[in-house]
């Protein structure tokens, strides 16, 4: 007792300095389908000449996305040495705090605020220590859906000529999240280039991340595409958030995509009603959405968040975000400063498909590019280029109505 006093005056009279926390580092360790293992290495710095070790000195640390609670632990009765001391523990994550994140990070424009936070607290002396770590991040999972690039719609048929329309744009856009399901409405702008209507009785959708259905379903609306026109198709594609807890240990898999990577593939199917009032069920390959995205959630470096094969997603930037990440010790009575830092941590990457191919569109009009791919465009128009191109979209073959778009006398 009277050594406790002895070092309790001392604290008291400021000759003995509080320990503090000096550095936290996590990493992630064993998943399984219900629980994600945090490794921590904690820094807690000494600053007296003698090592402390009271009963009374606990640690604790938290690490929260969106203030959503990740991850919890803490440690008491904890012997300390002169100088720095790291502590090496684990806590057990449940994956089931992967959907009320998602949630939050759709519902702030792909937005997230990662908070670590660390205290070291002496019970005798009644004061405490704190250390805050705050990074902010970003994604752009659908961005690059939105597109002009013009695109076929090949039926591959023998009851008709292809393509029997075209995909001149496409749009897409979060809807209203829900704590059930997130979903993405979509439109379609689709041209038809024939002489007869032709009729969408149907367009369906497949959804996965990393190979994990996430979500699967169809239109139930028929749209009418007139002759030599234009109509927008839309189209809601949902993502059933039970499924993201299943979706996360893929993602920790280094060996599916590489370590926090996630391969996002949206595949689209269409039935169409030909004027014979036959149907078809056409693969819109063409459409096909694919991105892949990798996470450092905590900073730790090396090949972590990156593709195990790029040559995937040549197009894409698959780097891990730069940001600068600060900390600071803080002795305080009964808390502690805090203070933020920005670090990227997800970083959605493009796979090229939201560019525009510098060709003019299939109703005839320029897409603004200013450069010509040498092809005759699918108006009948000439565009000017005698070099020869690789994308005709009608494979370099005469079709049977005896030409292409007519066009109209002045």
């Amino acid at each position: 007792m009277l050594v406790v006093a002895a070092v309790a005056g001392a604290f008291a009279l400021g000759v003995l300095g509080v320990p503090s926390v000096a550095a936290v580092d996590n990493t992630f360790g064993d998943v399984t389908n219900e629980t994600t293992t945090v490794e921590t290495d904690l820094v807690v710095s000494n600053p007296n000449p003698v090592g402390v070790g009271l009963d009374g000195v606990s640690i604790n640390y938290t690490v929260s996305m969106n203030s959503v609670e990740m991850a919890h632990g803490a440690h008491e009765g904890i012997t300390l040495e002169t100088g720095n001391s790291t502590l090496d523990f684990e806590t057990q994550m449940r994956n089931d705090a992967i959907p009320p994140w998602w949630v939050t990070h759709i519902e702030n424009g792909e937005r997230t605020t990662v908070d670590i936070d660390a205290t070291v607290t002496s019970d005798l002396l009644g004061r405490s220590a704190d250390l805050t770590r705050t990074r902010e991040i970003e994604t752009d999972l659908i961005g690059a859906f939105s597109s002009n690039e013009t695109r076929p719609v090949n039926a591959d048929s023998p009851l008709t000529d292809d393509p029997v329309l075209y995909v001149n744009e496409t749009r897409g856009e979060w809807g209203e999240v829900s704590d059930a399901e997130t979903p993405i409405d979509m439109e379609f702008v689709v041209y038809n280039p024939n002489l007869e209507p032709y009729v969408i009785t149907e367009i369906g959708y497949d959804i996965t991340m990393n190979g994990v259905e996430m979500g699967t379903g169809e239109t139930a609306e028929e749209y009418v595409i007139p002759s030599y026109s234009s109509e927008t198709v839309e189209l809601t594609t949902v993502l059933d958030n039970r499924r993201l807890d299943e979706w996360w240990v893929t993602h920790l898999d280094e060996d599916v995509n590489g370590h926090q990577v996630t391969d996002l593939r949206i595949e689209f199917y269409a039935v169409v009603e030909l004027p014979s009032g036959d149907e078809v069920t056409v693969p819109l390959n063409e459409l096909t959405y694919e991105e892949t995205f990798g996470t450092d959630i905590f900073d730790e470096g090396g090949d972590v968040g990156e593709p195990t094969d790029e040559s995937e997603d040549d197009d894409a930037n698959d780097g891990i975000g730069d940001g600068d990440d600060s900390q600071t010790d803080g002795e305080t009575g009964d808390d502690g400063g805090t203070d933020d830092s920005n670090g990227g941590l997800l970083d959605g990457s493009d796979d090229g498909s939201g560019t525009d191919d510098g060709n003019e569109t299939t109703d005839g009009t320029d897409d603004g590019s200013g450069t010509d791919d040498g092809n005759e465009t699918t108006d009948g128009t000439d565009d000017g280029d005698t070099a020869d191109g690789d994308n005709e979209t009608d494979g370099g073959n005469e079709s049977d109505d005896g030409g292409l778009l007519p066009v109209a006398d002045d």
